[in-house]
């Protein structure tokens, strides 16, 4: 049942909006930093580079596992004192990759890695409850870019770090940025008090419920889904493709890669503020359409870097335009205290995808090379785009919230 915050939820500042992005984009950005190192690491800890592959989709599992069993805390926890705790445990499990003595104490170590970095999913409907609603699309919007974009800069310094001084030294760094970020945080966000009162178990049971009782949130589910699989898909493909001769690029050059992402992360920064004017859906079957475009482009990648950089900027334009109007339409179904459960589901779900895209794209580059990767990827875009023709209709469209736990 709800209850009332400790203080009346203030006007979420530019500040504190920043903060929230910044913050939220380094916790996701732990999930990626093995990306582009999968060869270094390989060789170090005398692995396979399919062996290797496995530590993102690891990552990936363990991040949904930590989206579904501490994220819902957010509804029936302070916030304030919840993110710095989490923050902590995040960074105990990055210092456990760099001191990690060989690949199967990595894979149980960025397991653990995924389950406690999660932060950035509290603060997502934190943000939303913060938010003037008038406001409230572009608040998440901002938000939740600041987590993508985490995501692809995580390359690019990776990448820097682990070619002047070795990975291990990437998650030593990002132990010390994490528990920076912690303490800024637990000093800046005002007190809210407890959204509900729930025992753990009936917590964790109604996600189930949410997702079993609302039509808006299972649609949603699937199109989050399938997106973020064909981003890890690609992406995962792509260390592999860039390694590789024609190109045979360093880490260091991959990681650069990222910086490509970051020109589509700007350019979709405003997605929120569509959801504002009420061209949510619209604008979702445009950004579906983009991401099928940017994997035809991409197949001139095998032989062309001016269309892997040009698929690159497309894809992560029509993923970060789809993850941040689905996340907002959402938070717009649900009332105020069902957010943090709601994106629980959102988010479990889509790392699900996440790490089912990771590892197909290990078995697809092995049995057909990059041209499978890229067909398989736009087989499933087509699917999406059958999700959202038909659930424009009225499965994806909000209505009025009523308040239930």
């Amino acid at each position: 049942m709800p209850v009332n915050a400790a203080v009346e939820a203030p006007v979420m500042t530019r500040r504190l909006t920043l903060l929230f992005a910044v913050a939220g984009g380094a916790a996701v950005a732990n999930l990626y930093l093995a990306q582009p190192l999968l060869d270094l690491i390989a060789s170090d800890l005398n692995a396979s580079p399919h062996t290797a592959g496995w530590l993102v989709t690891a990552t990936q599992i363990g991040y949904a596992a930590g989206i579904l069993l501490v994220v819902p805390l957010g509804d029936v926890r302070e916030r304030r004192c919840l993110l710095p705790i989490v923050m902590t445990l995040g960074a105990v499990a990055l210092a456990a990759c760099a001191l990690a003595p060989s690949m199967g104490a990595l894979l149980v170590a960025i397991t653990l890695l995924g389950a406690t970095t999660v932060s950035g999913q509290i603060l997502a409907p934190l943000a939303g409850d913060l938010a003037d609603p008038g406001n409230r699309g572009r608040v998440v919007g901002t938000v939740v870019s600041g987590l993508l974009t985490g995501i692809l800069l995580s390359r690019t310094l990776s990448g820097l770090i682990a070619d002047r001084v070795g990975w291990r030294a990437v998650y030593g760094c990002a132990v010390v940025l994490t528990v920076l970020l912690a303490v800024t945080l637990y000093r800046n966000i005002p007190a809210t008090g407890r959204k509900t009162r729930l025992r753990y178990p009936s917590l964790i049971a109604s996600v189930f419920r949410l997702v079993r009782t609302e039509r808006i949130v299972r649609w949603t589910l699937a199109l989050g889904l399938l997106t973020f699989a064909t981003f890890t898909m690609f992406w995962t493909a792509l260390t592999f493709l860039l390694s590789a001769e024609p190109y045979g690029y360093s880490v260091t050059t991959i990681g650069l890669f990222g910086l490509v992402g970051l020109a589509g992360a700007a350019a979709a920064r405003n997605a929120g503020s569509l959801h504002d004017r009420g061209l949510s859906l619209p604008a979702t079957g445009i950004a579906v359409v983009l991401l099928l475009v940017s994997f035809g482009i991409a197949l001139a990648g095998r032989t062309s870097v001016a269309a892997v950089i040009a698929a690159v900027a497309l894809l992560d334009v029509a993923v970060q335009a789809v993850m941040i109007l689905s996340q907002t339409r959402l938070f717009q179904a649900v009332p105020d205290e069902l957010r943090s459960r709601a994106n629980t589901a959102f988010v479990t779900s889509n790392f699900i995808g996440g790490a089912l895209g990771s590892a197909a794209a290990s078995v697809l580059y092995d049995v057909g090379g990059w041209d499978a990767v890229c067909l398989t990827g736009a087989g499933i875009t087509a699917v999406i785009l059958g999700i959202w023709a038909v659930g424009r209709r009225s499965a994806l469209r909000p209505v009025a919230a009523s308040s239930s736990t």
